[in-house]
C-alpha cells in the first residue's frame, strides 16, 4: 500500500490533534484489546496485573503510542523506519503477526469516543 502526499498530510494533521492524549489513548486501547481479544494476554503473562488501567497496561499503552508517533515521523519510509520495532516483536518477543490485527481497531474505538479531537 502506498500513501499519497495528501494521505500523509491527513495522517500528520490527525496525529497533531490527538498527540496530547496519546498516552491515555494507548492505555485505554491496550486495556480494550486485552479484554476484547483475551488471547493477546499470553504475550504479557509476565505482568503482575493485566487489568484495564493497571500500571503495566498504562506504561505499555504509552510505549505503543510512542511507536505510532515514530511511525508518523517516519511516514515517508515506514518499512525502513519501523524495521527495528518489527524485528523486535517478531524475533525477540515472538508475537504472532495475527495478533497485531486486532490492535488498530482499539485506538480507533477509543478516539471515536472522545468528545472533540
Amino acid at each position: 500500500m502506498s500513501l499519497t502526499a495528501q494521505d500523509k498530510g491527513t495522517v500528520k494533521a490527525f496525529w497533531a490533534k490527538v498527540v496530547n492524549k496519546a498516552e491515555d489513548i494507548g492505555a485505554d486501547a491496550l486495556s480494550r484489546m486485552l479484554v476484547v481479544y483475551p488471547q493477546t494476554k499470553t504475550y504479557f503473562a509476565h505482568w503482575k496485573d493485566l487489568n484495564p488501567g493497571s500500571a503495566p497496561v498504562k506504561k505499555h499503552g504509552a510505549t505503543v503510542m510512542g511507536g505510532v508517533a515514530d511511525a508518523v515521523a517516519k511516514i515517508d519510509d515506514l518499512t525502513t523506519g519501523l524495521l527495528n520495532l518489527s524485528e523486535l516483536h517478531a524475533f525477540t518477543f515472538r508475537v504472532d503477526p495475527a495478533n497485531f490485527k486486532p490492535f488498530p481497531e482499539s485506538p480507533a474505538v477509543i478516539i471515536s469516543t472522545l468528545s472533540r479531537v
